[in-house]
């Protein structure tokens, strides 16, 4: 089994809740980014060691945070050697708003993830957009590169939509699969 790991930064916990979604879903490890935008050495040995890496971070004023910044910077250490060159990848983003500039932080952990010569995994759902949907339903914010989440931001986990917990399991297991099967 290929082993996949999700490395993310959560400064008011709604993305770690995401990613516990995520990890469930690709039967994976997490690596929280602390405060000061740092990972342990032996968080670093785990990175080197995966198969496939999953990107979370939340949306803050059109992007991801200064913390996530810092812990992409620091990844130029694997980007010299090429250690993370063919590896799977995929990313997450949550925001306050229904859009939020989502799209943006995606795009930049996929730019990341391209950087490092990896393989990038989109989210394989399509939209919940009929007149029916609902805030339940699977991929109802309407993603195609990651995974797109709203989370209140006066509100605890148990307001983050359902659908968008499950959309995040499902790639989760998406990634995980894609994954498997190389070699």
């Amino acid at each position: 089994m290929k082993k996949t790991v999700v490395v993310f930064f959560s400064g008011y916990g709604h993305t770690k809740h995401v990613a516990e979604y995520v990890a469930k879903g690709a039967n994976a490890e997490s690596i929280q980014i602390d405060e000061n935008g740092d990972i342990t050495d032996a968080d670093w040995d785990t990175l080197n060691a995966a198969d496939a890496i999953i990107f979370g971070a939340p949306t803050y004023m059109g992007g991801a945070p200064w913390q996530f910044k810092k812990f992409a910077d620091a990844t130029s250490k694997a980007w010299f050697t090429l250690a993370w060159k063919n590896k799977v990848f995929g990313g997450f983003t949550n925001s306050a708003s229904l859009n939020g500039d989502k799209q943006v932080t995606l795009i930049y952990l996929q730019t990341l993830a391209s950087q490092h010569g990896g393989i990038w995994v989109s989210l394989g759902l399509p939209p919940s957009n009929t007149l029916a949907a609902t805030r339940k339903d699977v991929n109802n914010l309407g993603g195609s590169v990651g995974v797109l989440v709203q989370s209140p931001s006066d509100a605890g986990n148990d307001a983050i939509p359902e659908g968008d917990l499950e959309t995040a399991r499902l790639y989760g297991e998406r990634v995980a699969h894609i994954a498997s099967r190389f070699n």
